[in-house]
C-alpha cells in the first residue's frame, strides 16, 4: 500500500502562484509514476501533470503547459506541482495520484493505484 497525503491548497488571485506537495508514505519502492487531476464542481476529474518516480519524464495537460511544473525529490519522497499564472479556471480540487505500472499516456485515472485525499484551489478574478 502507498498513501498520499497532499497539501499546499488555498485561495489565491488569479495570476498568483501556489505550491502543491505531496508526501508519499508506505511501499513507495513500488510506485513507478505520479500524477496530479483536478476535478471541479460538476466536471469529471481531469489530468493536470504527471511524471515518472525515476527518471526525467513529464506529462502536462495542454490548459497547464507552460504554467504549471511537476517536480519530485525521491529523497523526501514527495512529489510537487507549482502553479503559476493562475486563472479563475484553475479552481478545483487537486488529486495526487500514483500508479505503479507502466502507463501508456499516464492521463487517464485508471493509470493509477493510489489517491491521496484532495486539496482545494481557489483562484478568484
Amino acid at each position: 500500500q502507498v498513501q498520499l497525503v497532499e497539501s499546499g491548497g488555498g485561495l489565491v488571485q488569479a495570476g498568483g502562484s501556489l505550491r502543491l506537495s505531496c508526501a508519499a508514505s508506505g511501499r513507495t519502492f513500488s510506485i513507478y509514476a505520479v500524477g496530479w487531476f483536478r476535478q471541479a464542481p460538476g466536471k469529471e476529474r481531469e489530468f493536470v501533470a504527471a511524471t515518472r518516480w525515476s527518471g526525467r519524464n513529464t506529462y502536462y495537460a495542454d490548459s497547464v503547459k507552460g504554467r504549471f511544473t511537476i517536480s519530485r525529490d525521491n529523497a523526501k519522497n514527495t512529489v510537487y506541482l507549482q502553479m503559476d499564472t493562475l486563472k479563475p479556471e484553475d479552481t478545483a480540487v487537486y488529486y495526487c495520484t500514483a500508479g505503479q505500472s507502466r502507463g501508456t499516456s499516464y492521463a487517464f485515472p485508471n493509470e493509477y493505484d493510489y489517491w491521496g485525499q484532495g486539496t482545494q484551489v481557489t483562484v478568484s478574478s
